[in-house]
């Protein structure tokens, strides 16, 4: 499989697993989101190597990352999308989502999700929209489970 690397001013995104700074990920992951808090490094490693991950960079420091669960085929679903407080308002969630819809391993897909509780502006802008038939959507989730775990 081959990497793309898009390329913006002073900015880059690229798909190349090599070049994630796990450090940067984890600590923005574990210590300021609100999905993702408390998650262990191990199982964040974990869900990295089986996913297609963007990372955003300045220059060689990363500064934005998202991920993308998929089989490349029929479904897609996005997560962990952020980007470092101090590089907002910059258009990098912009250009970021414009590089995620049009990556060749997701392109033709029947599914494509994600979950949000304050960005659905930015979502819209590329085609997602509210579940048309929620009841037929079912759903085991786990509130918290990182801090339920037994350290």
């Amino acid at each position: 499989m081959s990497h793309l690397t898009h390329h913006k001013l002073n900015y880059s995104i690229s798909t190349d697993p090599h070049k994630l700074d796990i450090e940067i990920i984890h600590r923005y992951l574990a210590e300021q989101s609100y999905w993702a808090a408390g998650i262990p490094r191990i199982l964040l490693q974990k869900a990295i190597e089986n996913s297609l991950c963007f990372g955003v960079y300045e220059g060689e420091q990363q500064v934005g990352f998202a991920r993308v669960v998929t089989d490349r085929a029929t479904f897609a679903y996005l997560c962990d999308v952020f980007i470092l407080e101090l590089h907002r308002g910059r258009g990098l969630s912009t250009w970021l989502m414009e590089c995620i819809m049009a990556d060749p391993e997701l392109q033709g897909l029947r599914r494509f999700v994600l979950v949000t509780r304050d960005v659905h502006g930015l979502y819209q802008r590329y085609g997602f929209e509210p579940l048309a038939n929620p009841a037929s959507f079912m759903q085991i989730h786990v509130v918290d489970p990182y801090r339920k775990q037994a350290i």
